[in-house]
């Protein structure tokens, strides 16, 4: 599927963002080190931080789907304007959700009572948390400037950017684990570095344009480039992504919450709790930059008219997007089964790279070999997202959201009484509910493609019944051939 060697050139330049992703996994596992590098209560500070990450997601991820935005919308100076002025916004919204949920009764009744957890657990959570209250703004400046530069195929810019981010938390956990901090405040180790990593990568990012993009597009844009994007249709196109991203995040704190409470709140809650924050990014390492398939349509497509302000060579089709969806979920699939059903492999994983026991890793095992059915549903999910992205049609992906939750929240319920407890209930319910969101996707992608299809036959019916009548009717020529022999005639 690729022919040309232009089209391949922008394939490669454009899959190497797949790196960003797979590296996000990576870095995980360095925070989870520097955290079970502490032997003393490193069960506990796993389960604090995962507690308070995942909250933190929550908040995050909707931002870092405003990188479709810059994707589809931003083709002048002020649209750019108007997209960084909605993420400072929404930065500043989350940064005070965050210092209420670490000072306020709200934050006690959601970390300690929703979750079940003792009173040391709850505290430490509630610190980290606020320790995390300014990274949803530099995470959300960072993503609205990716998406600008994936428009213009600077895609091998924003893997480096991201590997720059995993290399950076790699070499702080490493410093800061000789300081005093292992000591004082071992939450802080993996929370600077994440920092430091976010610092990188939004600098990287924010130079990355000014560099390549920002004296080539122009102030605003023209009619040819669809027009001038208003903050309404920004919002209009975000929120059902945001909507559905809002939904995958809180999904992790859901899950905790019911495995917690599953287990009433014992030591072996903690447990649970620690082997999913643990699990999730071994298990999502493998699959994680699947959902970048998405943003292969909007950046290639030619009925886009926003792509006509970048210059490429590229002759990529419909079919070559789906052939080179299906090699890359046959490759996670691959990964998957080799990395998780292989013996001692996943635990070496565990072991080598995060820095648990034996053990705890055994423990990990089953709810990673559930993980390798992920990439199916991820995979129609993302291909079938860049298709209605492009159409500008996201409205229809607002219920996959609702369905997913519906789907999670039953399976939680329902899998205990088929005694399915811990991890194993938590990963199996993910599972469960990115089933049923890519489901309803589908659905609402055949609904769209069925009256796109009705819409492009009844054009054609007009164009045909126009050509008729103009056929009908007879010639210049002729006409005034008849006039005149009427007037001989008289």
């Amino acid at each position: 599927f690729l022919q040309k060697p232009a089209a391949e050139e922008d394939w490669f330049r454009y899959t190497s963002t797949s790196a960003k992703l797979f590296s996000l996994s990576v870095f995980q596992q360095a925070l989870n080190r520097g955290i079970a590098a502490v032997k003393e209560d490193a069960v506990e500070m796993l389960a604090s931080y995962g507690l308070a990450y995942s909250l933190m997601k929550f908040f995050t991820g909707p931002m870092s789907d405003f990188k479709n935005v810059g994707l589809v919308f931003v083709n002048s100076k002020r649209d750019r304007t108007k997209a960084v002025l909605c993420m400072v916004v929404a930065g500043a919204v989350a940064a005070v959700f965050h210092t209420l949920i670490a000072y306020s009764d709200l934050g006690y009744y959601i970390i300690n009572k929703l979750h079940h957890v003792d009173e040391s657990v709850g505290s430490k959570t509630r610190r980290a948390f606020l320790y995390l209250a300014a990274f949803p703004f530099m995470d959300a400046m960072a993503w609205t400037h990716a998406g600008i530069l994936l428009k213009h195929k600077y895609s091998f810019l924003v893997g480096c950017a991201s590997i720059s981010d995993v290399i950076a938390q790699v070499v702080f956990v490493a410093i800061l684990l000789h300081s005093h901090l292992e000591c004082r405040e071992p939450l802080l180790i993996p929370i600077l570095s994440l920092y430091m990593g976010a610092l990188v990568r939004c600098t990287t990012l924010c130079l990355g344009y000014y560099r390549n993009i920002h004296d080539v597009i122009p102030d605003r844009s023209g009619p040819e480039m669809g027009g001038e994007a208003t903050i309404r249709k920004m919002l209009s196109f975000w929120w059902p992504l945001a909507l559905i991203l809002a939904t995958q995040r809180i999904s992790r704190p859901i899950v905790n919450l019911f495995v917690s409470r599953d287990l009433g709140g014992s030591s072996a809650a903690t447990e649970a709790v620690a082997i999913l924050t643990a699990t999730y990014p071994v298990g999502h390492m493998p699959y994680g930059w699947l959902t970048e398939i998405r943003a292969v349509y909007p950046a290639f497509d030619k009925n886009n008219p926003s792509n006509k302000l970048v210059n490429t060579n590229s002759t990529v089709t419909a079919t070559h997007i789906k052939k080179f969806t299906f090699v890359c979920m046959a490759l996670s699939l691959t990964l998957c089964f080799v990395m998780f059903w292989t013996p001692n492999v996943s635990e070496k994983i565990l072991v080598d790279i995060i820095g648990v026991d034996f053990a705890f890793a055994e423990l990990c095992v089953v709810p990673l070999r559930i993980f390798s059915f992920f990439p199916v549903p991820v995979t129609v999910r993302a291909h079938l997202t860049g298709w209605l992205m492009t159409l500008k049609k996201t409205f229809v992906l607002a219920p996959s959201s609702v369905l997913r939750i519906i789907v999670l929240i039953t399976s939680l319920i329902v899998l205990p009484y088929l005694g399915v407890h811990g991890a194993t209930l938590g990963v199996g319910s993910l599972l469960a509910g990115f089933v049923g969101e890519s489901t309803m996707v589908a659905i609402a992608a055949c609904y769209v493609y069925r009256k796109q299809k009705k819409k492009r036959n009844e054009n054609e019916t007009a164009a045909e019944g126009e050509d008729s009548a103009m056929t009908d009717m007879p010639h210049t020529e002729e006409m005034t051939d008849i006039v005149e022999m009427r007037e001989e005639n008289e």
